[in-house]
């Protein structure tokens, strides 16, 4: 559900304001699309240490070493694969 809400809040003397309580110690993006209107929305931040892991490659890599994890492994016939490795 989407509602809104106009809220007027004072800016004080040093620049700063208050968006409440609820807010406090989340990240947020403030977009200026001309002087005086502002547009700030919650957000959530991702370190450039693990950006890495939210590529598509990684990320597919880790869905499957996540799926290892859970599937169990299917049984090796020996013999063969002692065969395929005795040939390279």
């Amino acid at each position: 559900m989407n509602t809104s809400c106009l809220v007027a809040k004072q800016v004080g003397l040093s620049g700063q304001n208050s968006l409440g309580k609820e807010y406090a110690g989340r990240t947020v993006l403030i977009e200026s699309s001309e002087p005086g209107v502002w547009v700030i929305k919650t957000a959530y931040t991702i370190p450039d240490s693990e950006l890495w892991l939210h590529q598509p490659e990684a990320s597919a890599r880790l869905d499957s070493a996540l799926l290892a994890i859970i599937e169990p492994p299917n049984a090796a016939d020996l013999d063969v694969l002692e065969q395929q490795l005795s040939c390279k």
